[in-house]
């Protein structure tokens, strides 16, 4: 039985839209696999990992038959992506096999019943329901994503905190060493709801999501959180547990500020990073008067100095960071102007703030040095 007849780029779309999530280790056979579902002449490709689910559907199924299968994603994805860009590829089932033809090549692979594919349930009801622009939640996810722990043991870390409340949504993460904060207005919510989306749903969003007006339509319930936007659909369940109070790590009265330009200050920190220590990471940062140095070194007595001018006119300060704490946030903002505010004291956090962005804070952790 024929199942798709499109030319071979067309097929890649779909495919790697869900392959993201398909695990190269799994406790079951089948989640190497995609469910193509055929109907008529649409066909839908759906990956899932059991706890993230993508779908996408596009339309170039042959014939009016209605018919369903799992394969292997990434063999599929391969021999894809080793056809010659030229004509049309055809993909068929017979005797439990897909077939893919393409000019004189011809494979087949093996399948599993579409019928054992585990697909995520959905709840009844969602409680918040709202849109935004593709190129706003990207922003929003962009600015705090890599202040995520990774597999921490304190499990809520492990993800980002959706915080949706009356005229506003907030992004927050958290390692325990630093905290990213972001902001944007909306409409449609009438009461505060926070949830707590994976670090794998974070990430694979980031990958989708495009520089663009078109809407993405947000549902949220208390266990699950879906996107949906073009022709995908993106459902992930949440993880349980309380996030940190966010409120109370942001420093408010810090009143001792600096401007500094991004582009420059990351140009100095990546320099005095060359001769940190792996393990370690360290940079001092001393300030005085009007006055910005940096400084790093290392078990072979090597060092590396910088020095900034800046507006600075309060008592000196002399402060370790590790550096990639600073390099992730300035990598991951696009604005020219960084602000700092700091207390005279080494052992306070600093905070970052941009002066076009007013919702944006990144708090970091001094180290000692």
């Amino acid at each position: 039985m024929q199942l798709v007849q499109a030319t071979r780029d067309a097929l890649l779309k779909p495919l790697s839209t869900v392959v993201g999530i398909v695990e190269r280790r799994h406790t079951l056979p089948i989640l190497a696999n995609i469910l193509l579902r055929k109907n008529g002449s649409d066909v839908s490709f759906l990956a899932t990992d059991l706890e993230v689910q993508i779908t996408t559907n596009a339309d170039f199924g042959v014939s009016d038959d209605n018919a369903a299968t799992t394969v292997a994603a990434r063999k599929l994805l391969d021999i894809l992506k080793a056809l010659p860009d030229f004509g049309d590829v055809r993909l068929g089932l017979d005797s439990g096999k897909l077939t893919i033809q393409s000019g004189k090549s011809r494979f087949q692979l093996q399948t599993l019943e579409a019928a054992d594919f585990p697909v995520l349930s959905m709840p009844e009801q969602w409680d918040v329901s709202l849109s935004l622009p593709q190129r706003t939640l990207k922003h929003l996810f962009n600015t705090v994503h890599f202040a995520m722990a990774q597999q921490d043991i304190r499990y809520y870390l492990n993800g980002m905190l959706l915080v949706f409340e009356p005229g506003l949504v907030r992004t927050v993460t958290t390692d325990g060493h630093r905290l990213a904060h972001n902001a944007t207005a909306i409409d449609g919510v009438q009461e505060r709801h926070d949830i707590i989306v994976p670090r794998k749903t974070v990430l694979e969003m980031q990958r989708l999501l495009g520089d663009t007006d078109e809407l993405v339509n947000i549902d949220v319930s208390s266990r699950q959180i879906r996107f949906r936007f073009g022709d995908v659909e993106l459902v992930s369940k949440l993880v349980e547990g309380k996030f940190p109070d966010f409120a109370r790590v942001i420093p408010s009265n810090y009143t001792r500020h600096f401007d500094v330009s991004r582009e420059v200050l990351q140009g100095s920190l990546q320099r005095a990073a060359i001769l940190t220590t792996d393990k370690l990471r360290g940079v001092r940062l001393q300030l005085s008067q009007n006055q910005l140095k940096i400084s790093a070194s290392n078990a072979e007595q090597e060092e590396a100095v910088e020095e900034l001018d800046i507006d600075y006119e309060h008592e000196s300060l002399d402060v370790g960071f590790n550096v990639s704490y600073l390099l992730d946030v300035l990598a991951s903002i696009k604005d020219e102007t960084v602000r700092w505010s700091v207390q005279p004291d080494a052992n306070a956090s600093v905070l970052m703030t941009l002066p076009e962005q007013e919702e944006f804070k990144y708090v970091v952790m001094p180290m000692r040095i």
